[in-house]
């Protein structure tokens, strides 16, 4: 195969286009996980369909994380900015679909085409930044990158809360058309092409193996124990799929040509235990942003709105902590210290939150999460600059994705496994006084009881999520052996060609 160099450097306006715009395009992609969440009741009551519920939510990350390690090799192979062009495409398709829809089997097929394309945003807004920037230099965009990944987390219902109320809940999806636009064109006159092409064969058998896992998990863990039980015949069946597609893709990639993900990556001390890294924070994150709000709804009596807000704290710890990891790695070209100290700062936070309960005040509520934040601040964007640094060049798109992807399914398992031992915590403290709320806790669920049984639930609510960040703390605790382990390949001031 022919030997393929990267563009010259661009100029200082034109990476600063680009990085506005993929960051733009990043918190779309981003937002769209977490956006619909505050919506569903008023989704659900237009369109109805209340079974098909969790498909909204489950359709656009299934679809996200099947297409984000796709991406990532189309990107390396044909080019990352005809793939950004074609991701924002099938993502506005889908936002355009999903605002018009009038059922809900239409909204679920719209939204899963909407994931398609969000999938690449999220990859491919990383691997552009390793196009333009220098390795030293990534850690500060990465930074920025990671603030705008948490930030969604928390805007996210906000946001979805606030259109449903001021305009309709069709606005959710219809406010990317404007934005999708305008940063796609920031983007297109910012980033050039190259110029050069070259033959290449496509690894559909590995594709192929490789989304009937990543397809077969991300359904386990987003549906198993509410829309089936763990021991029914559908869970152990996914369970079955995936194990036997992941053993076939190990097999298929060992002989491909182009491998849709090589394996020669896991050989990798950096790739390794940057995944490993990585697998832990999503779990972290995505455990604390999906159990904290029902603590403080439920056992603190705290508007979804206001819950939102108290949110901010954790946001705020990642953006200064992240900011703060950005410009430590820009002035030393150094990582390795930064993994440590935010896996202690996360144990840190994980087990404060520990000891969260009713009489919680808002002060030491807010330090604790905080805390965890600036844990998680401190390994965002060491994880992906790491692991760009010490790629070649021609594997950054797929090395990329495969960060993505242990990220989103870390996310995944963690409220998968965090709401069976929150589930089981509940039933064991309730008892019998649970056919009472009718299998659902919610602030409105929670108005229509008496003082007594209100007690009771949110003193349930404390007990049972108290586990979740033992669990966490244990995971970080476990990040932490793995980050000393971690090696640490000097970041430099150069462009890499793209065929070393």
């Amino acid at each position: 195969m022919a030997k393929t160099l990267s563009p010259p450097p661009p100029e200082t306006q034109s990476i600063k286009l680009v990085i506005g715009s993929v960051a733009v395009l990043l918190l779309l992609a981003a937002l769209d996980q977490t956006i619909v969440s505050t919506a569903l009741p008023t989704i659900v009551a237009d369109l109805g369909g209340l079974e098909h519920l969790s498909w909204v939510v489950t359709a656009y990350i299934l679809a996200s994380t099947i297409a984000a390690p796709l991406y990532g090799k189309l990107g390396d192979l044909y080019g990352r900015r005809a793939m950004v062009f074609v991701s924002v495409g099938l993502f506005l398709i889908g936002s355009t679909l999903c605002g018009i829809a009038q059922s809900m089997e239409f909204l679920i097929v719209a939204r899963a085409l909407q994931g398609l394309g969000g999938g690449g945003l999220f990859v491919l807004a990383l691997s552009v930044i390793g196009d333009v920037i220098p390795p030293r230099d990534r850690g500060k965009i990465q930074g920025v990158f990671a603030a705008v990944f948490s930030l969604s987390s928390v805007l996210g219902p906000l946001l979805g809360g606030w259109f449903v109320d001021a305009l309709s809940w069709h606005w959710i999806f219809f406010i990317n058309l404007p934005l999708g636009a305008l940063a796609v064109a920031g983007f297109a006159i910012g980033f050039s092409p190259t110029g050069n092409r070259a033959k290449h064969r496509i690894d559909w058998a590995g594709a192929a193996t490789l989304t009937l896992a990543l397809g077969s998990l991300t359904l386990m863990t987003s549906l198993g124990g509410r829309s089936f039980g763990w021991g029914s015949a559908p869970a152990l069946g996914l369970i079955a799929l995936c194990v036997l597609s992941t053993v076939s893709f190990i097999a298929i990639e060992r002989r491909a040509a182009e491998p849709i993900l090589p394996l020669s990556l896991f050989k990798q001390n950096v790739f390794v235990f940057t995944s490993i890294i990585g697998f832990v924070v999503g779990a972290v994150l995505f455990g604390a942003v999906t159990f904290l709000p029902l603590y403080l709804q439920i056992a603190k009596g705290i508007s979804p709105t206001a819950s939102g807000l108290m949110l901010v704290p954790m946001t705020a710890g990642i953006v200064v902590a992240s900011t703060g990891a950005g410009q430590f790695m820009g002035r030393t070209g150094r990582y390795r210290i930064l993994p440590m100290i935010g896996t202690v700062l996360a144990l840190l936070g994980s087990l404060l939150l520990t000891q969260i309960d009713r009489g919680t005040g808002t002060l030491a509520f807010g330090a604790s999460i905080a805390v965890l934040g600036l844990g998680l601040g401190c390994i965002f964007p060491v994880v992906m600059t790491a692991v760009q640094n010490a790629v070649p060049r021609a594997q950054l798109g797929t090395a990329t994705a495969a960060s993505v992807m242990f990220r989103q399914i870390g996310g995944s398992l963690a409220v998968a496994v965090f709401g069976a031992v929150f589930s089981a915590r509940m039933a064991d403290v309730l008892g019998d006084k649970a056919t009472e709320l009718g299998g659902e806790i919610g602030p409105r669920i929670m108005a229509t009881l008496s003082p007594a049984l209100q007690e009771t639930v949110a003193s349930a609510i404390v007990t049972a999520i108290n586990p979740i960040f033992w669990v966490t703390a244990t995971m970080a605790l476990l990040a932490f052996g793995f980050s000393l382990l971690l090696a640490e390949v000097p970041l430099t001031n150069r462009m890499v060609p793209k065929g070393e």
